[in-house]
């Protein structure tokens, strides 16, 4: 399908919701949301929310991504998450949501976060979801989102959606989707100034101030975030300004901007193997190679740079850094063509700007895009029943370019030899449709459909240096992929009480530029045969509000996935390489539940469990002149613990003189996984405890308005533990040919982050 027939696609979907005679449509009336959330029980019935950024009139349609009918939707809201707590990166935030899974990224408060074991085999970018804020969307064309610009502290909720998502957001959401919500300028309404501090040099500082006066509203945030680190080599510091405002010049016209711009300059630690860390988990006293400490990680560099003898370094004396830039600027016009209808249009950049010398590479390069969109929402009648129609035009396009170095000994984060220039442009187009129908009072489904062209277009030239000389080998692209992602669902509302889904829905995930120039020996080079990733996904699940103070959600799911996208790294700081795994199936469950048993107390519980297999894999591994086949089909995936789970309980003094005044305790327990295609060697799992004690309360006499006071102690019996481990290559024997076991792997370097040791935070935030 070429993107003209896409276009008079989207055309022939815009006509279709807009077919709704006048007079139906006066009588429609409001669909129910379906909201399943992890911190508090769904409201049925709630209405329309104000729209993003705006206190949207009345007539006025809600965006279609917050809470649709049909979706397996968590809302994280701020209190125990952010408001009353030193909310350190948003991993501490997201666990909150059953089956999401967090690990520790590379460096400051980089995160990767997963939803049902998609994307937890990485150890930096995010993939295989969509992120988006106040509407506007964060992934980057070719598919990388990261966390590093995004402070919790500016955000009022959270929405994380499970399962496939592609009818709903197009490209990359095999896994799902994060929605965050900044705080409005009505809702801050002041000022706002809050400064934490704690073990290991953290400190953080950050402003708010947001007002609605008139036609304009505006929140702005910022915050300066910095610590020194609980490894060896692991300072950094951050900062982070998220603006957002809007103007209402009628009550049916409405424009937003969003601007972001976050800066780091990190140092890194080590990543070490499995032996490395039972020895030495927080690389401590790794200052030189020479005096290094038993368990201590150190690379190989070429002396020269680019070629010959080597010499080992630790992560202090390569000076590993990443120096990173994000920008964002977006804007959004939303007019009401009638009580019914609302049309909207949003235009963003992002630029993603970095200067990467970690491991035995370095990257530089600079990833600017541009993000179009164009919607419309109807609510009325279709056929004489109540309906909310919706359909988009998207498009979305990134110009990238990448050089990448080896490493040099010494005198700071040196460059050797240039090993690959990688040019790229991907683009994709699509339209994207989606209707809701009330078929009573009872019953609610939902169709969708996305359909996208992507295209990938450059080239990659491969460096390699000898004594002779350098010599040049060059591998180009010109990909076209075509995609579609039909969704169905059906919600029965039995009762106040239960509410019952069931939901077949499709993703797709093309490769980006990136993964089609590393090859398996993790250089730069030709990987161009990749395919895209797509998934058939079934939901089952059911929501139980019997009273206002009890909420709980279970959901069942079965996913089929085809040429899914693998990451994993070949060695010790080599790039990590993607291949296509033929065939896997992704299982599971999800349990989340809220329950306020007593005046002031409440428990909450997230919990997802996760099976995810190989039904359709033979892995080839080649060492000298040896090449071996292996079949993985019945093997456990690589990354993706079986059990996860948050479990909370705490206690907020409901009145009298000490009202405000609360504390909780939670653990976060985390299964052993498997980090090599052959499930020889695993990371353990653990569990941990964290303990928060805070005090909220209003202000007079003076001019502050409120006072919010916290400690939190993480990780309260010194638990040591992974956070994050990257996954491991199987390798043979270059003589027998036979696999290498488990003690080999556990010797591979370039794997293993320890989780943080026992850490002190308090904090305090003033409001006027």
């Amino acid at each position: 399908m070429t993107r003209p027939s896409l276009t008079r696609l989207f055309a022939v979907l815009l006509v279709a919701p807009a077919v709704v005679p006048a007079a139906q449509a006066q009588q429609s009336v409001t669909l129910d949301e379906l909201s399943v959330t992890g911190e508090g029980a769904p409201v049925p019935g709630a209405g329309i929310r104000p729209a993003f950024g705006v206190a949207a009139p009345p007539n006025s349609a809600s965006s279609v991504i917050d809470q649709p009918v049909g979706q397996v939707v968590t809302e994280i809201g701020r209190q125990n998450t952010i408001s009353d707590r030193p909310a350190t990166s948003i991993g501490s935030v997201l666990i909150n949501s059953p089956g999401v899974t967090v690990r520790q990224g590379n460096g400051a408060r980089d995160v990767v976060v997963s939803i049902r074991g998609n994307n937890a085999r990485s150890t930096g970018v995010i993939k295989n979801m969509v992120v988006l804020e106040d509407g506007f969307v964060l992934t980057q064309p070719d598919g990388a989102s990261r966390f590093d610009l995004t402070d919790p502290r500016a955000y009022s909720r959270i929405d994380v959606f499970r399962g496939p998502q592609s009818a709903l957001f197009g490209n990359y959401a095999t896994g799902g989707a994060i929605a965050f919500y900044t705080r409005t300028g009505r809702e801050i309404d002041g000022y706002e100034y809050g400064v934490d501090a704690g073990s290991f040099g953290y400190l953080s500082n950050y402003f708010t101030v947001g007002k609605a006066s008139g036609p304009f509203e505006i929140s702005l945030f910022a915050s300066d975030v910095r610590g020194n680190g609980y490894q060896d080599h692991s300072s950094y510091d951050t900062q982070t300004v998220n603006l957002l405002a809007s103007y209402t010049p009628t009550p049916d016209n409405r424009f937003t901007l969003k601007v972001i711009n976050n800066e780091l300059h990190a140092n890194l630690a080590a990543r070490s193997s499995l032996a490395q860390y039972g020895m030495n988990p927080y690389q401590i006293g790794c200052a030189a190679a020479a005096t290094a400490a038993p368990g201590c990680t150190t690379y190989n560099y070429f002396v020269n740079g680019a070629f010959g003898r080597t010499v080992p370094v630790t992560a202090t004396e390569a000076s590993l850094q990443r120096n990173d830039r994000r920008t964002i600027a977006a804007l959004r016009y939303e007019h009401d063509v009638d009580a019914f209808t609302t049309w909207r249009t949003q235009i963003g950049f992002d630029e993603r700007n970095f200067n990467q010398p970690f491991y035995t590479t370095s990257s530089r390069g600079s990833y600017p895009s541009w993000n179009f969109l164009t919607d419309l929402t109807r609510r009325g009648d279709l056929f004489g029943l109540p309906a909310v129609g919706y359909v988009a035009l998207a498009y979305n396009t990134i110009d990238n370019h990448i050089s990448t170095y080896n490493r040099a000994p010494y005198v700071g984060p040196r460059l050797g030899a240039l090993i690959g220039d990688q040019s790229a442009v991907q683009d994709n187009l699509g339209g994207r449709a989606r209707i809701e129908v009330a078929l009573s009072d009872r019953w609610t489904a939902v169709a969708g459909i996305s359909a996208e062209s992507t295209r990938i277009t450059g080239g990659n030239v491969a460096y390699t240096t000898t004594a002779a000389g350098t010599t040049q080998t060059f591998a180009g692209t010109d990909r076209d992929f075509l995609n579609t992602a039909p969704e169905l669902a059906l919600v029965f509302r039995a009762n106040e009480a239960w509410q019952i889904r069931a939901r077949a829905a499709t993703g797709y995930t093309t490769p980006a530029a990136s993964n089609l120039f590393v090859t398996p020996a993790g250089l730069p080079g030709n990987n161009t045969q990749l395919k895209t990733q797509e998934n058939l996904g079934f939901d089952l699940g059911a929501d139980w509000t019997p009273l206002p103070n009890v909420s709980v959600s279970l959901t069942g799911f079965y996913e089929f996935f085809r040429n899914e996208l693998v990451s994993q790294s070949p060695g010790a700081g080599l790039l990590a390489y993607t291949f296509n795994a033929p065939a896997s199936e992704h299982r599971g469950i999800e349990f989340g539940a809220s329950y306020a048993f007593a005046d002031g107390w409440r428990a909450t519980a997230a919990y997802g469990y996760n099976d995810q297999i190989y039904t359709k894999y033979l892995e080839q591994i080649s060492a000298g002149s040896l090449t071996r086949r292996f079949d993985r089909a019945g093997n456990r995936i690589p990354g993706v613990p079986a059990n996860q789970l948050l479990a909370r309980i705490g206690y907020d003094v409901p009145t009298g003189p000490l009202a405000g005044l609360g504390a909780f305790v939670e653990t976060v327990f985390q299964d052993d996984f498997t980090i090599d295609n052959a499930n020889l060697l695993k990371a353990p799992g653990y569990a941990i405890v964290n303990a928060n004690i805070h005090y909220d309360t209003a202000l007079t006499g003076g001019y502050a308005k409120r006072l919010n006071l916290y400690v939190e102690v993480r990780n309260l019996f010194d638990t040591v533990y992974i956070a994050s481990a990257q996954n491991l290559a199987n390798t043979i024997s270059g003589t027998t040919g036979f696999q290498n076991g488990a003690a080999v792997l556990a010797t591979t370097t370039g794997s293993i982050y320890a989780g943080a040791p026992r850490t002190f935070t308090g904090g305090m935030r003033l409001a006027f």
